[in-house]
């Protein structure tokens, strides 16, 4: 049965352990001069739930296309196991993608709908009503057999989409952009149903979305997509965590950029200093808006840099606020604080150094 728990993200230990499903090689892209995808090599395990995250025009549908072979690669390769899986025409491949529109037949039924792929494929009839039966209890339409698309909701037809996808026993299923069109509700519900989903049947899921909330619920690992190149491949947790560039971080969340400078195993940002054994050099720093904390005037606890600031906007955000805090020097620091039923107006903060994450400057793209 469907359970409503996301399973945690796999470790880095799981993810070494699974057996690679499908190995994208040095993959590029060129639309005329315009180049979509720049070497992108990624390899994606049996049975694991990866995410292609990044912006419009990042390059995500175009390698998701590729991988489905309605796209043909400008350069590289793709592999399914021992199968060279490039050079195979779409409907060789075991693959199938649930598309955004879904894409369902009006004037078929949710159970013919489901069976179309088969019954193109000469299945027989005992074999499809079980596989469509099967199909539909998993996704929950089995009372919706009869119905009409237009007839049932927007979440019922994306389940119906997944119960054609999945009737075919693909060992990837590639999901371009599923839940966009859905309202915010029901786009959380169908997130959790969709993740219990993958672990039920034990096959991959390649998701792509432009969402960086739901990447992170979903996800086992993030594939951040930036102008057509891989800016980081890493579980949600280490992605957040642990960004490898300003971009990664900025994307992933909220974050405040730190710009400055280490010397003598001295870190300075503006008016905030603390002692580092990193390198001397220029530097940049993430740190999460949760990781500074609200002092009192009174507090001693040493570990933490201090800085004292003018609260300039204060943002309600449920069980939580967002404060932006000018300090000395210009410094303008984010702070998620628990939510208060006062305005704030002059406040001290502190953060402890293992919170600033030193992260990359992420270089311009064209």
């Amino acid at each position: 049965m469907i359970t409503s728990e996301i399973s945690m993200a796999s470790t880095a230990a799981d993810q070494k352990s699974r057996t690679t499903l499908l190995s994208i090689r040095k993959v590029a892209k060129r639309f005329g001069k315009n180049v979509v995808l720049k070497d992108i090599s990624l390899d994606v395990a049996e049975g694991e739930f990866l995410t292609i995250l990044g912006e419009s025009g990042s390059g995500k549908t175009t390698l998701l296309r590729i991988i489905a072979g309605f796209e043909k690669g400008s350069s590289g390769e793709v592999w399914m196991s021992e199968d060279r899986l490039d050079l195979q025409p779409p409907y060789q491949r075991r693959v199938n993608t649930v598309f955004q529109n879904y894409a369902l037949f009006p004037h078929m039924t949710v159970e013919e709908n489901v069976a179309y792929g088969l019954r193109v494929a000469n299945r027989p009839a005992a074999e499809i009503r079980s596989r469509v039966a099967e199909a539909l209890e998993n996704v929950k339409m089995s009372a919706q057999a009869k119905a009409k698309p237009s007839k049932i909701s927007g979440g019922q037809q994306q389940r119906v989409a997944l119960a054609r996808a999945l009737v075919n026993r693909p060992r990837l299923l590639l999901l371009d952009e599923p839940l966009s069109a859905l309202d915010a509700n029901l786009r959380r519900q169908m997130q959790v149903e969709l993740k219990a989903l993958q672990r039920e049947v034990g096959i991959s899921f390649i998701f792509v979305t432009h969402d960086q909330e739901e990447a992170m619920v979903m996800s086992d690992r993030i594939a951040l997509l930036r102008s057509g190149e891989l800016e980081q491949v890493a579980t949600p947790r280490q992605i957040y965590g642990r960004p490898a560039t300003a971009y990664a971080a900025q994307f992933i969340g909220h974050t405040n950029v730190l710009k400055g400078e280490v010397k003598s195993g001295v870190v300075r940002c503006g008016e905030l200093t603390w002692t580092s054994d990193l390198p001397d050099g220029p530097i940049l720093f993430s740190l999460r808006p949760e990781n500074i904390r609200l002092l009192s005037q009174s507090a001693s606890v040493s570990p933490l840099v201090r800085v004292q600031g003018k609260v300039l906007a204060q943002a309600f955000h449920g069980a939580t606020e967002l404060i932006r805090v000018q300090c000395a020097g210009g410094l303008v620091l984010v702070v998620r604080i628990p939510t208060t039923a006062t305005a704030l107006d002059e406040v001290q903060l502190g953060f402890s150094p293992i919170d600033a994450v030193p992260v990359t400057q992420s270089p311009e793209r064209i």
